[in-house]
């Protein structure tokens, strides 16, 4: 709750403690284990930071923080709470707060979109768990599309590069260095996965501009964007790869602005530990960082997840603001937990740290902020403050309400498909007419050409196999529908019979080969032509 120009964290019968705005970008950490408040913290926390008109972000990890969008309604605990605190006095009042509702997936919010090229190699090897030479074949993949002004802004533009520098390796070799086609293969296998997850809709335009979460209404409160993220956490990899990407370009993009009176912009990271699991050391410096610089642009940091044990010594040590609700010790590791936790306290004379983490009730915390001159405060058992807005999930109807409403939508809602590099290496290959002969026909018009062609002309011998062919009928075995099946994805010719086929059919075959088992792929400089064509 915002009050008194400081905002109000939590109270008891001796102390409210307040966190002070000039100080809240020095970042901060919310843990506790399920179920003991820490959801609560995070909407009064943003609910005060909006009051002072301070944009937030945050993810939505079970779908309950969509109530700051709804007035909130009375309760017997918050009304005790308010009655015995003086928090009516202090300017509590139920009141909605302005949201911008947001969805990777585009269902449940305005769609975030993110291109290839902003993300990067060394942010998508993340996503795609590749090795150090795989990873190493991604960046030159990403390097000859920038030295070629070929964009990769989706899935089949990354495709088409692959493809296009490993059939093109001798030539950049000598510049970029050795070119495994393994590992190529590697990483197209790995696109499938990514795109069964939402890739597609991902990364593609109008990217997202960080921007527009930066904003206030009409009123001066700061604008609190929400990711809907309940279908996204069962993508780890891309949800907590998609956050620190924000951080990133919020550090690079965001001007130094010094010491100011209040942050320009605060982001809450929910399941903090998603970031830190498995964490190489590039990443982890990368990380390190960013938390230390980026107060400087005037961005707050809170971490939130179980325990203080999730996040990194390196990265504990700068988070200055601090909310450990309670933490169970059952088991010899929850022990250990608890000790961790105590230890990152200043100690408050008046209670044993570790033995009253865990005897905290739901919404009870244990406190410490900086105080004027950027000192931990003594650790302070409180109730924290209720929210102001409701509590619980708001219904689909509401949702989707807000969602036509926002300013955001016409520049957001509709996907866009701009020429980038899977379009200008196709035109590159049509525009050379001694490549002609080389490219499977792309469109329903060249295709039904081709066959029409291959009825007048003679019939050419089968192609030599293992087993004898079985005798091919006079016409194609197959017709104009098994064929876009068969190059778009689709199975093989019904009858599964060798059949004479012109030139143009069977390099149309070869390459839905290759696009169905990457892993074999052994291809000339035509078939490969070919593949870019069937690749949308």
């Amino acid at each position: 709750m915002y009050a008194e120009d400081k905002i109000l964290i939590g109270c008891n019968e001796s102390e409210n403690v307040f966190l002070l705005p000039k100080l809240a970008n020095r970042h901060g950490l919310i843990a506790g284990a399920t179920g003991t408040g820490k959801t609560i913290t995070l909407k009064t926390l943003a609910e005060s930071f909006s009051d002072m008109g301070v944009p937030v972000f945050l993810a939505d990890m079970k779908g309950d923080i969509s109530g700051l969008a709804k007035i909130g309604s009375e309760t017997e605990k918050i009304k005790t709470n308010v009655e015995k605190y003086g928090l009516a006095a202090k300017g509590f009042k139920y009141q909605a707060y302005p949201v911008e509702f947001w969805d990777l997936f585009g269902e449940k919010g305005l769609p975030v979109r993110v291109t290839l090229s902003e993300m990067g190699p060394t942010l998508l090897a993340k996503i795609l768990n590749l090795s150090e030479a795989q990873t190493g074949v991604l960046n030159i993949v990403f390097r000859v599309a920038d030295n070629n002004s070929l964009p990769i802004i989706d899935l089949k533009d990354l495709k088409a590069m692959i493809n296009h520098v490993v059939e093109n390796k001798a030539q950049y070799e000598s510049e970029y260095g050795a070119i495994a086609e393994k590992s190529a293969n590697t990483i197209l296998r790995s696109l499938i996965t990514l795109e069964d997850q939402g890739g597609n809709d991902f990364f593609f335009e109008p990217a997202l501009d960080l921007n527009d979460f930066i904003r206030v209404d009409e009123n001066g409160k700061g604008i609190i964007n929400i990711l809907d993220a309940q279908k996204l956490s069962l993508s780890p990899e891309i949800y907590s790869t998609f956050l620190l990407w924000m951080l990133s370009e919020l550090f690079e993009n965001m001007p130094e602005v010094g010491d100011m009176d209040k942050p320009k912009f605060v982001f809450f990271f929910d399941e903090a530990h998603l970031l830190f699991d498995d964490m190489s050391p590039e990443f982890g410096k990368k990380i390190e960082q960013i938390v230390r610089l980026i107060r400087s642009k005037g961005v707050g940091l809170y971490f939130i997840s179980q325990s203080p044990a999730d996040i990194p010594d390196d990265i504990l040590a700068q988070l200055g603001n601090r909310v450990q609700h309670a933490l169970h010790a059952y088991t010899p590791k929850d022990q250990k937990a608890v000790k961790v936790a105590a230890e990152t306290f200043r100690p408050n004379p008046n209670f044993n740290t570790a033995d009253v983490i865990s005897e905290l009730g739901i919404g009870q915390a244990l406190v410490s902020v900086l105080d004027e001159k950027g000192v931990p405060t003594v650790v302070e058992q409180v109730d924290i403050v209720p929210p102001q807005s409701y509590i619980g999930a708001i219904d689909d109807a509401m949702r989707a309400e807000l969602i036509n409403l926002s300013e955001l939508k016409p520049k957001y809602y509709e996907a866009v498909d701009p020429q980038s590099a899977y379009e200008l290496l196709l035109n590159k290959i049509e525009e050379d007419s001694s490549l002609e002969s080389e490219v499977v026909p792309e469109t329903k018009e060249a295709i039904e050409q081709a066959i029409e062609e291959s009825h007048e002309a003679p019939a050419e011998p089968a192609p030599q196999v293992e087993e004898p062919a079985q005798e091919a009928p006079a016409q194609p075995a197959f017709g104009l529908g098994d064929i876009l099946g068969t190059v778009l994805g689709g199975s093989q010719p019904a009858n599964g019979k060798k059949a004479k086929k012109s030139e143009t059919q069977k390099m149309a075959e070869k390459a839905v080969a290759q696009a169905a088992n990457t892993a074999a792929r052994e291809v000339t400089k035509g078939i490969m032509r070919g593949i870019f064509g069937q690749m949308k």
